[in-house]
């Protein structure tokens, strides 16, 4: 969040001194103060590198129900979610189902890779070090999650860390997995 907020700062700064080639305050502003995705909203696409260098897209998910978490290494909550993450992943079906779980730590796989080794994670990481993809949602903190319904709509924005392997959390992606 730190980050964020310096980074917003910083491009304010810059524009306004037009350091972003002669961008004025304002072409800069609505970026930075955007809500993010609405609930009953197409979710944005986007394109990232998972811990393997390959681009993954949110539209090559369309038909199935996706788990979207922002997260970071260094966040406690994340930390704490993750292996109930990996048992929803595990007794859940590929053909219905994914998780995406976009790292927003600056240090990419370095800090990824072992975080994912050190805990079994099956599910694909991809990384998003700039924060673009997290600003376009709008993920103010971590973790952040949304569900994605098999049409590719935002249809829950989830602040905090969840108990993942808890009924309720099962009953909201197979309620999901139904429509």
């Amino acid at each position: 969040m730190r980050r964020l907020a310096i980074a917003v700062t910083v491009l304010c700064v810059m524009a306004t001194a037009g350091g972003l080639g002669g961008a004025a305050a304002q072409d800069i502003l609505p970026i930075a103060g955007r809500n993010g995705v609405k609930l009953g909203e197409p979710a944005p696409n986007f394109q990232l590198r998972d811990l393997n260098g390959r681009l993954m897209t949110l539209s090559d998910l369309r038909g199935k129900v996706v788990l979207l978490n922002f997260w970071a290494t260094w966040c406690g909550p994340c930390r704490v979610e993750m292996p109930a993450m990996q048992e929803l992943y595990r007794t859940l079906s590929r053909k219905d189902f994914e998780i995406l779980a976009v790292s927003t730590d600056a240090q990419g796989v370095s800090v990824t890779r072992p975080f994912q080794q050190e805990n079994h994670l099956t599910f694909p990481i991809l990384h998003d070090a700039d924060f673009r993809v997290g600003l376009t949602y709008g993920a103010r903190s971590l973790p952040m999650t949304f569900m994605v319904d098999r049409q590719g709509v935002v249809r829950h924005q989830i602040f905090g860390a969840r108990d993942w392997g808890a009924s309720e959390a099962k009953q909201l992606v197979q309620m999901l997995m139904k429509s």
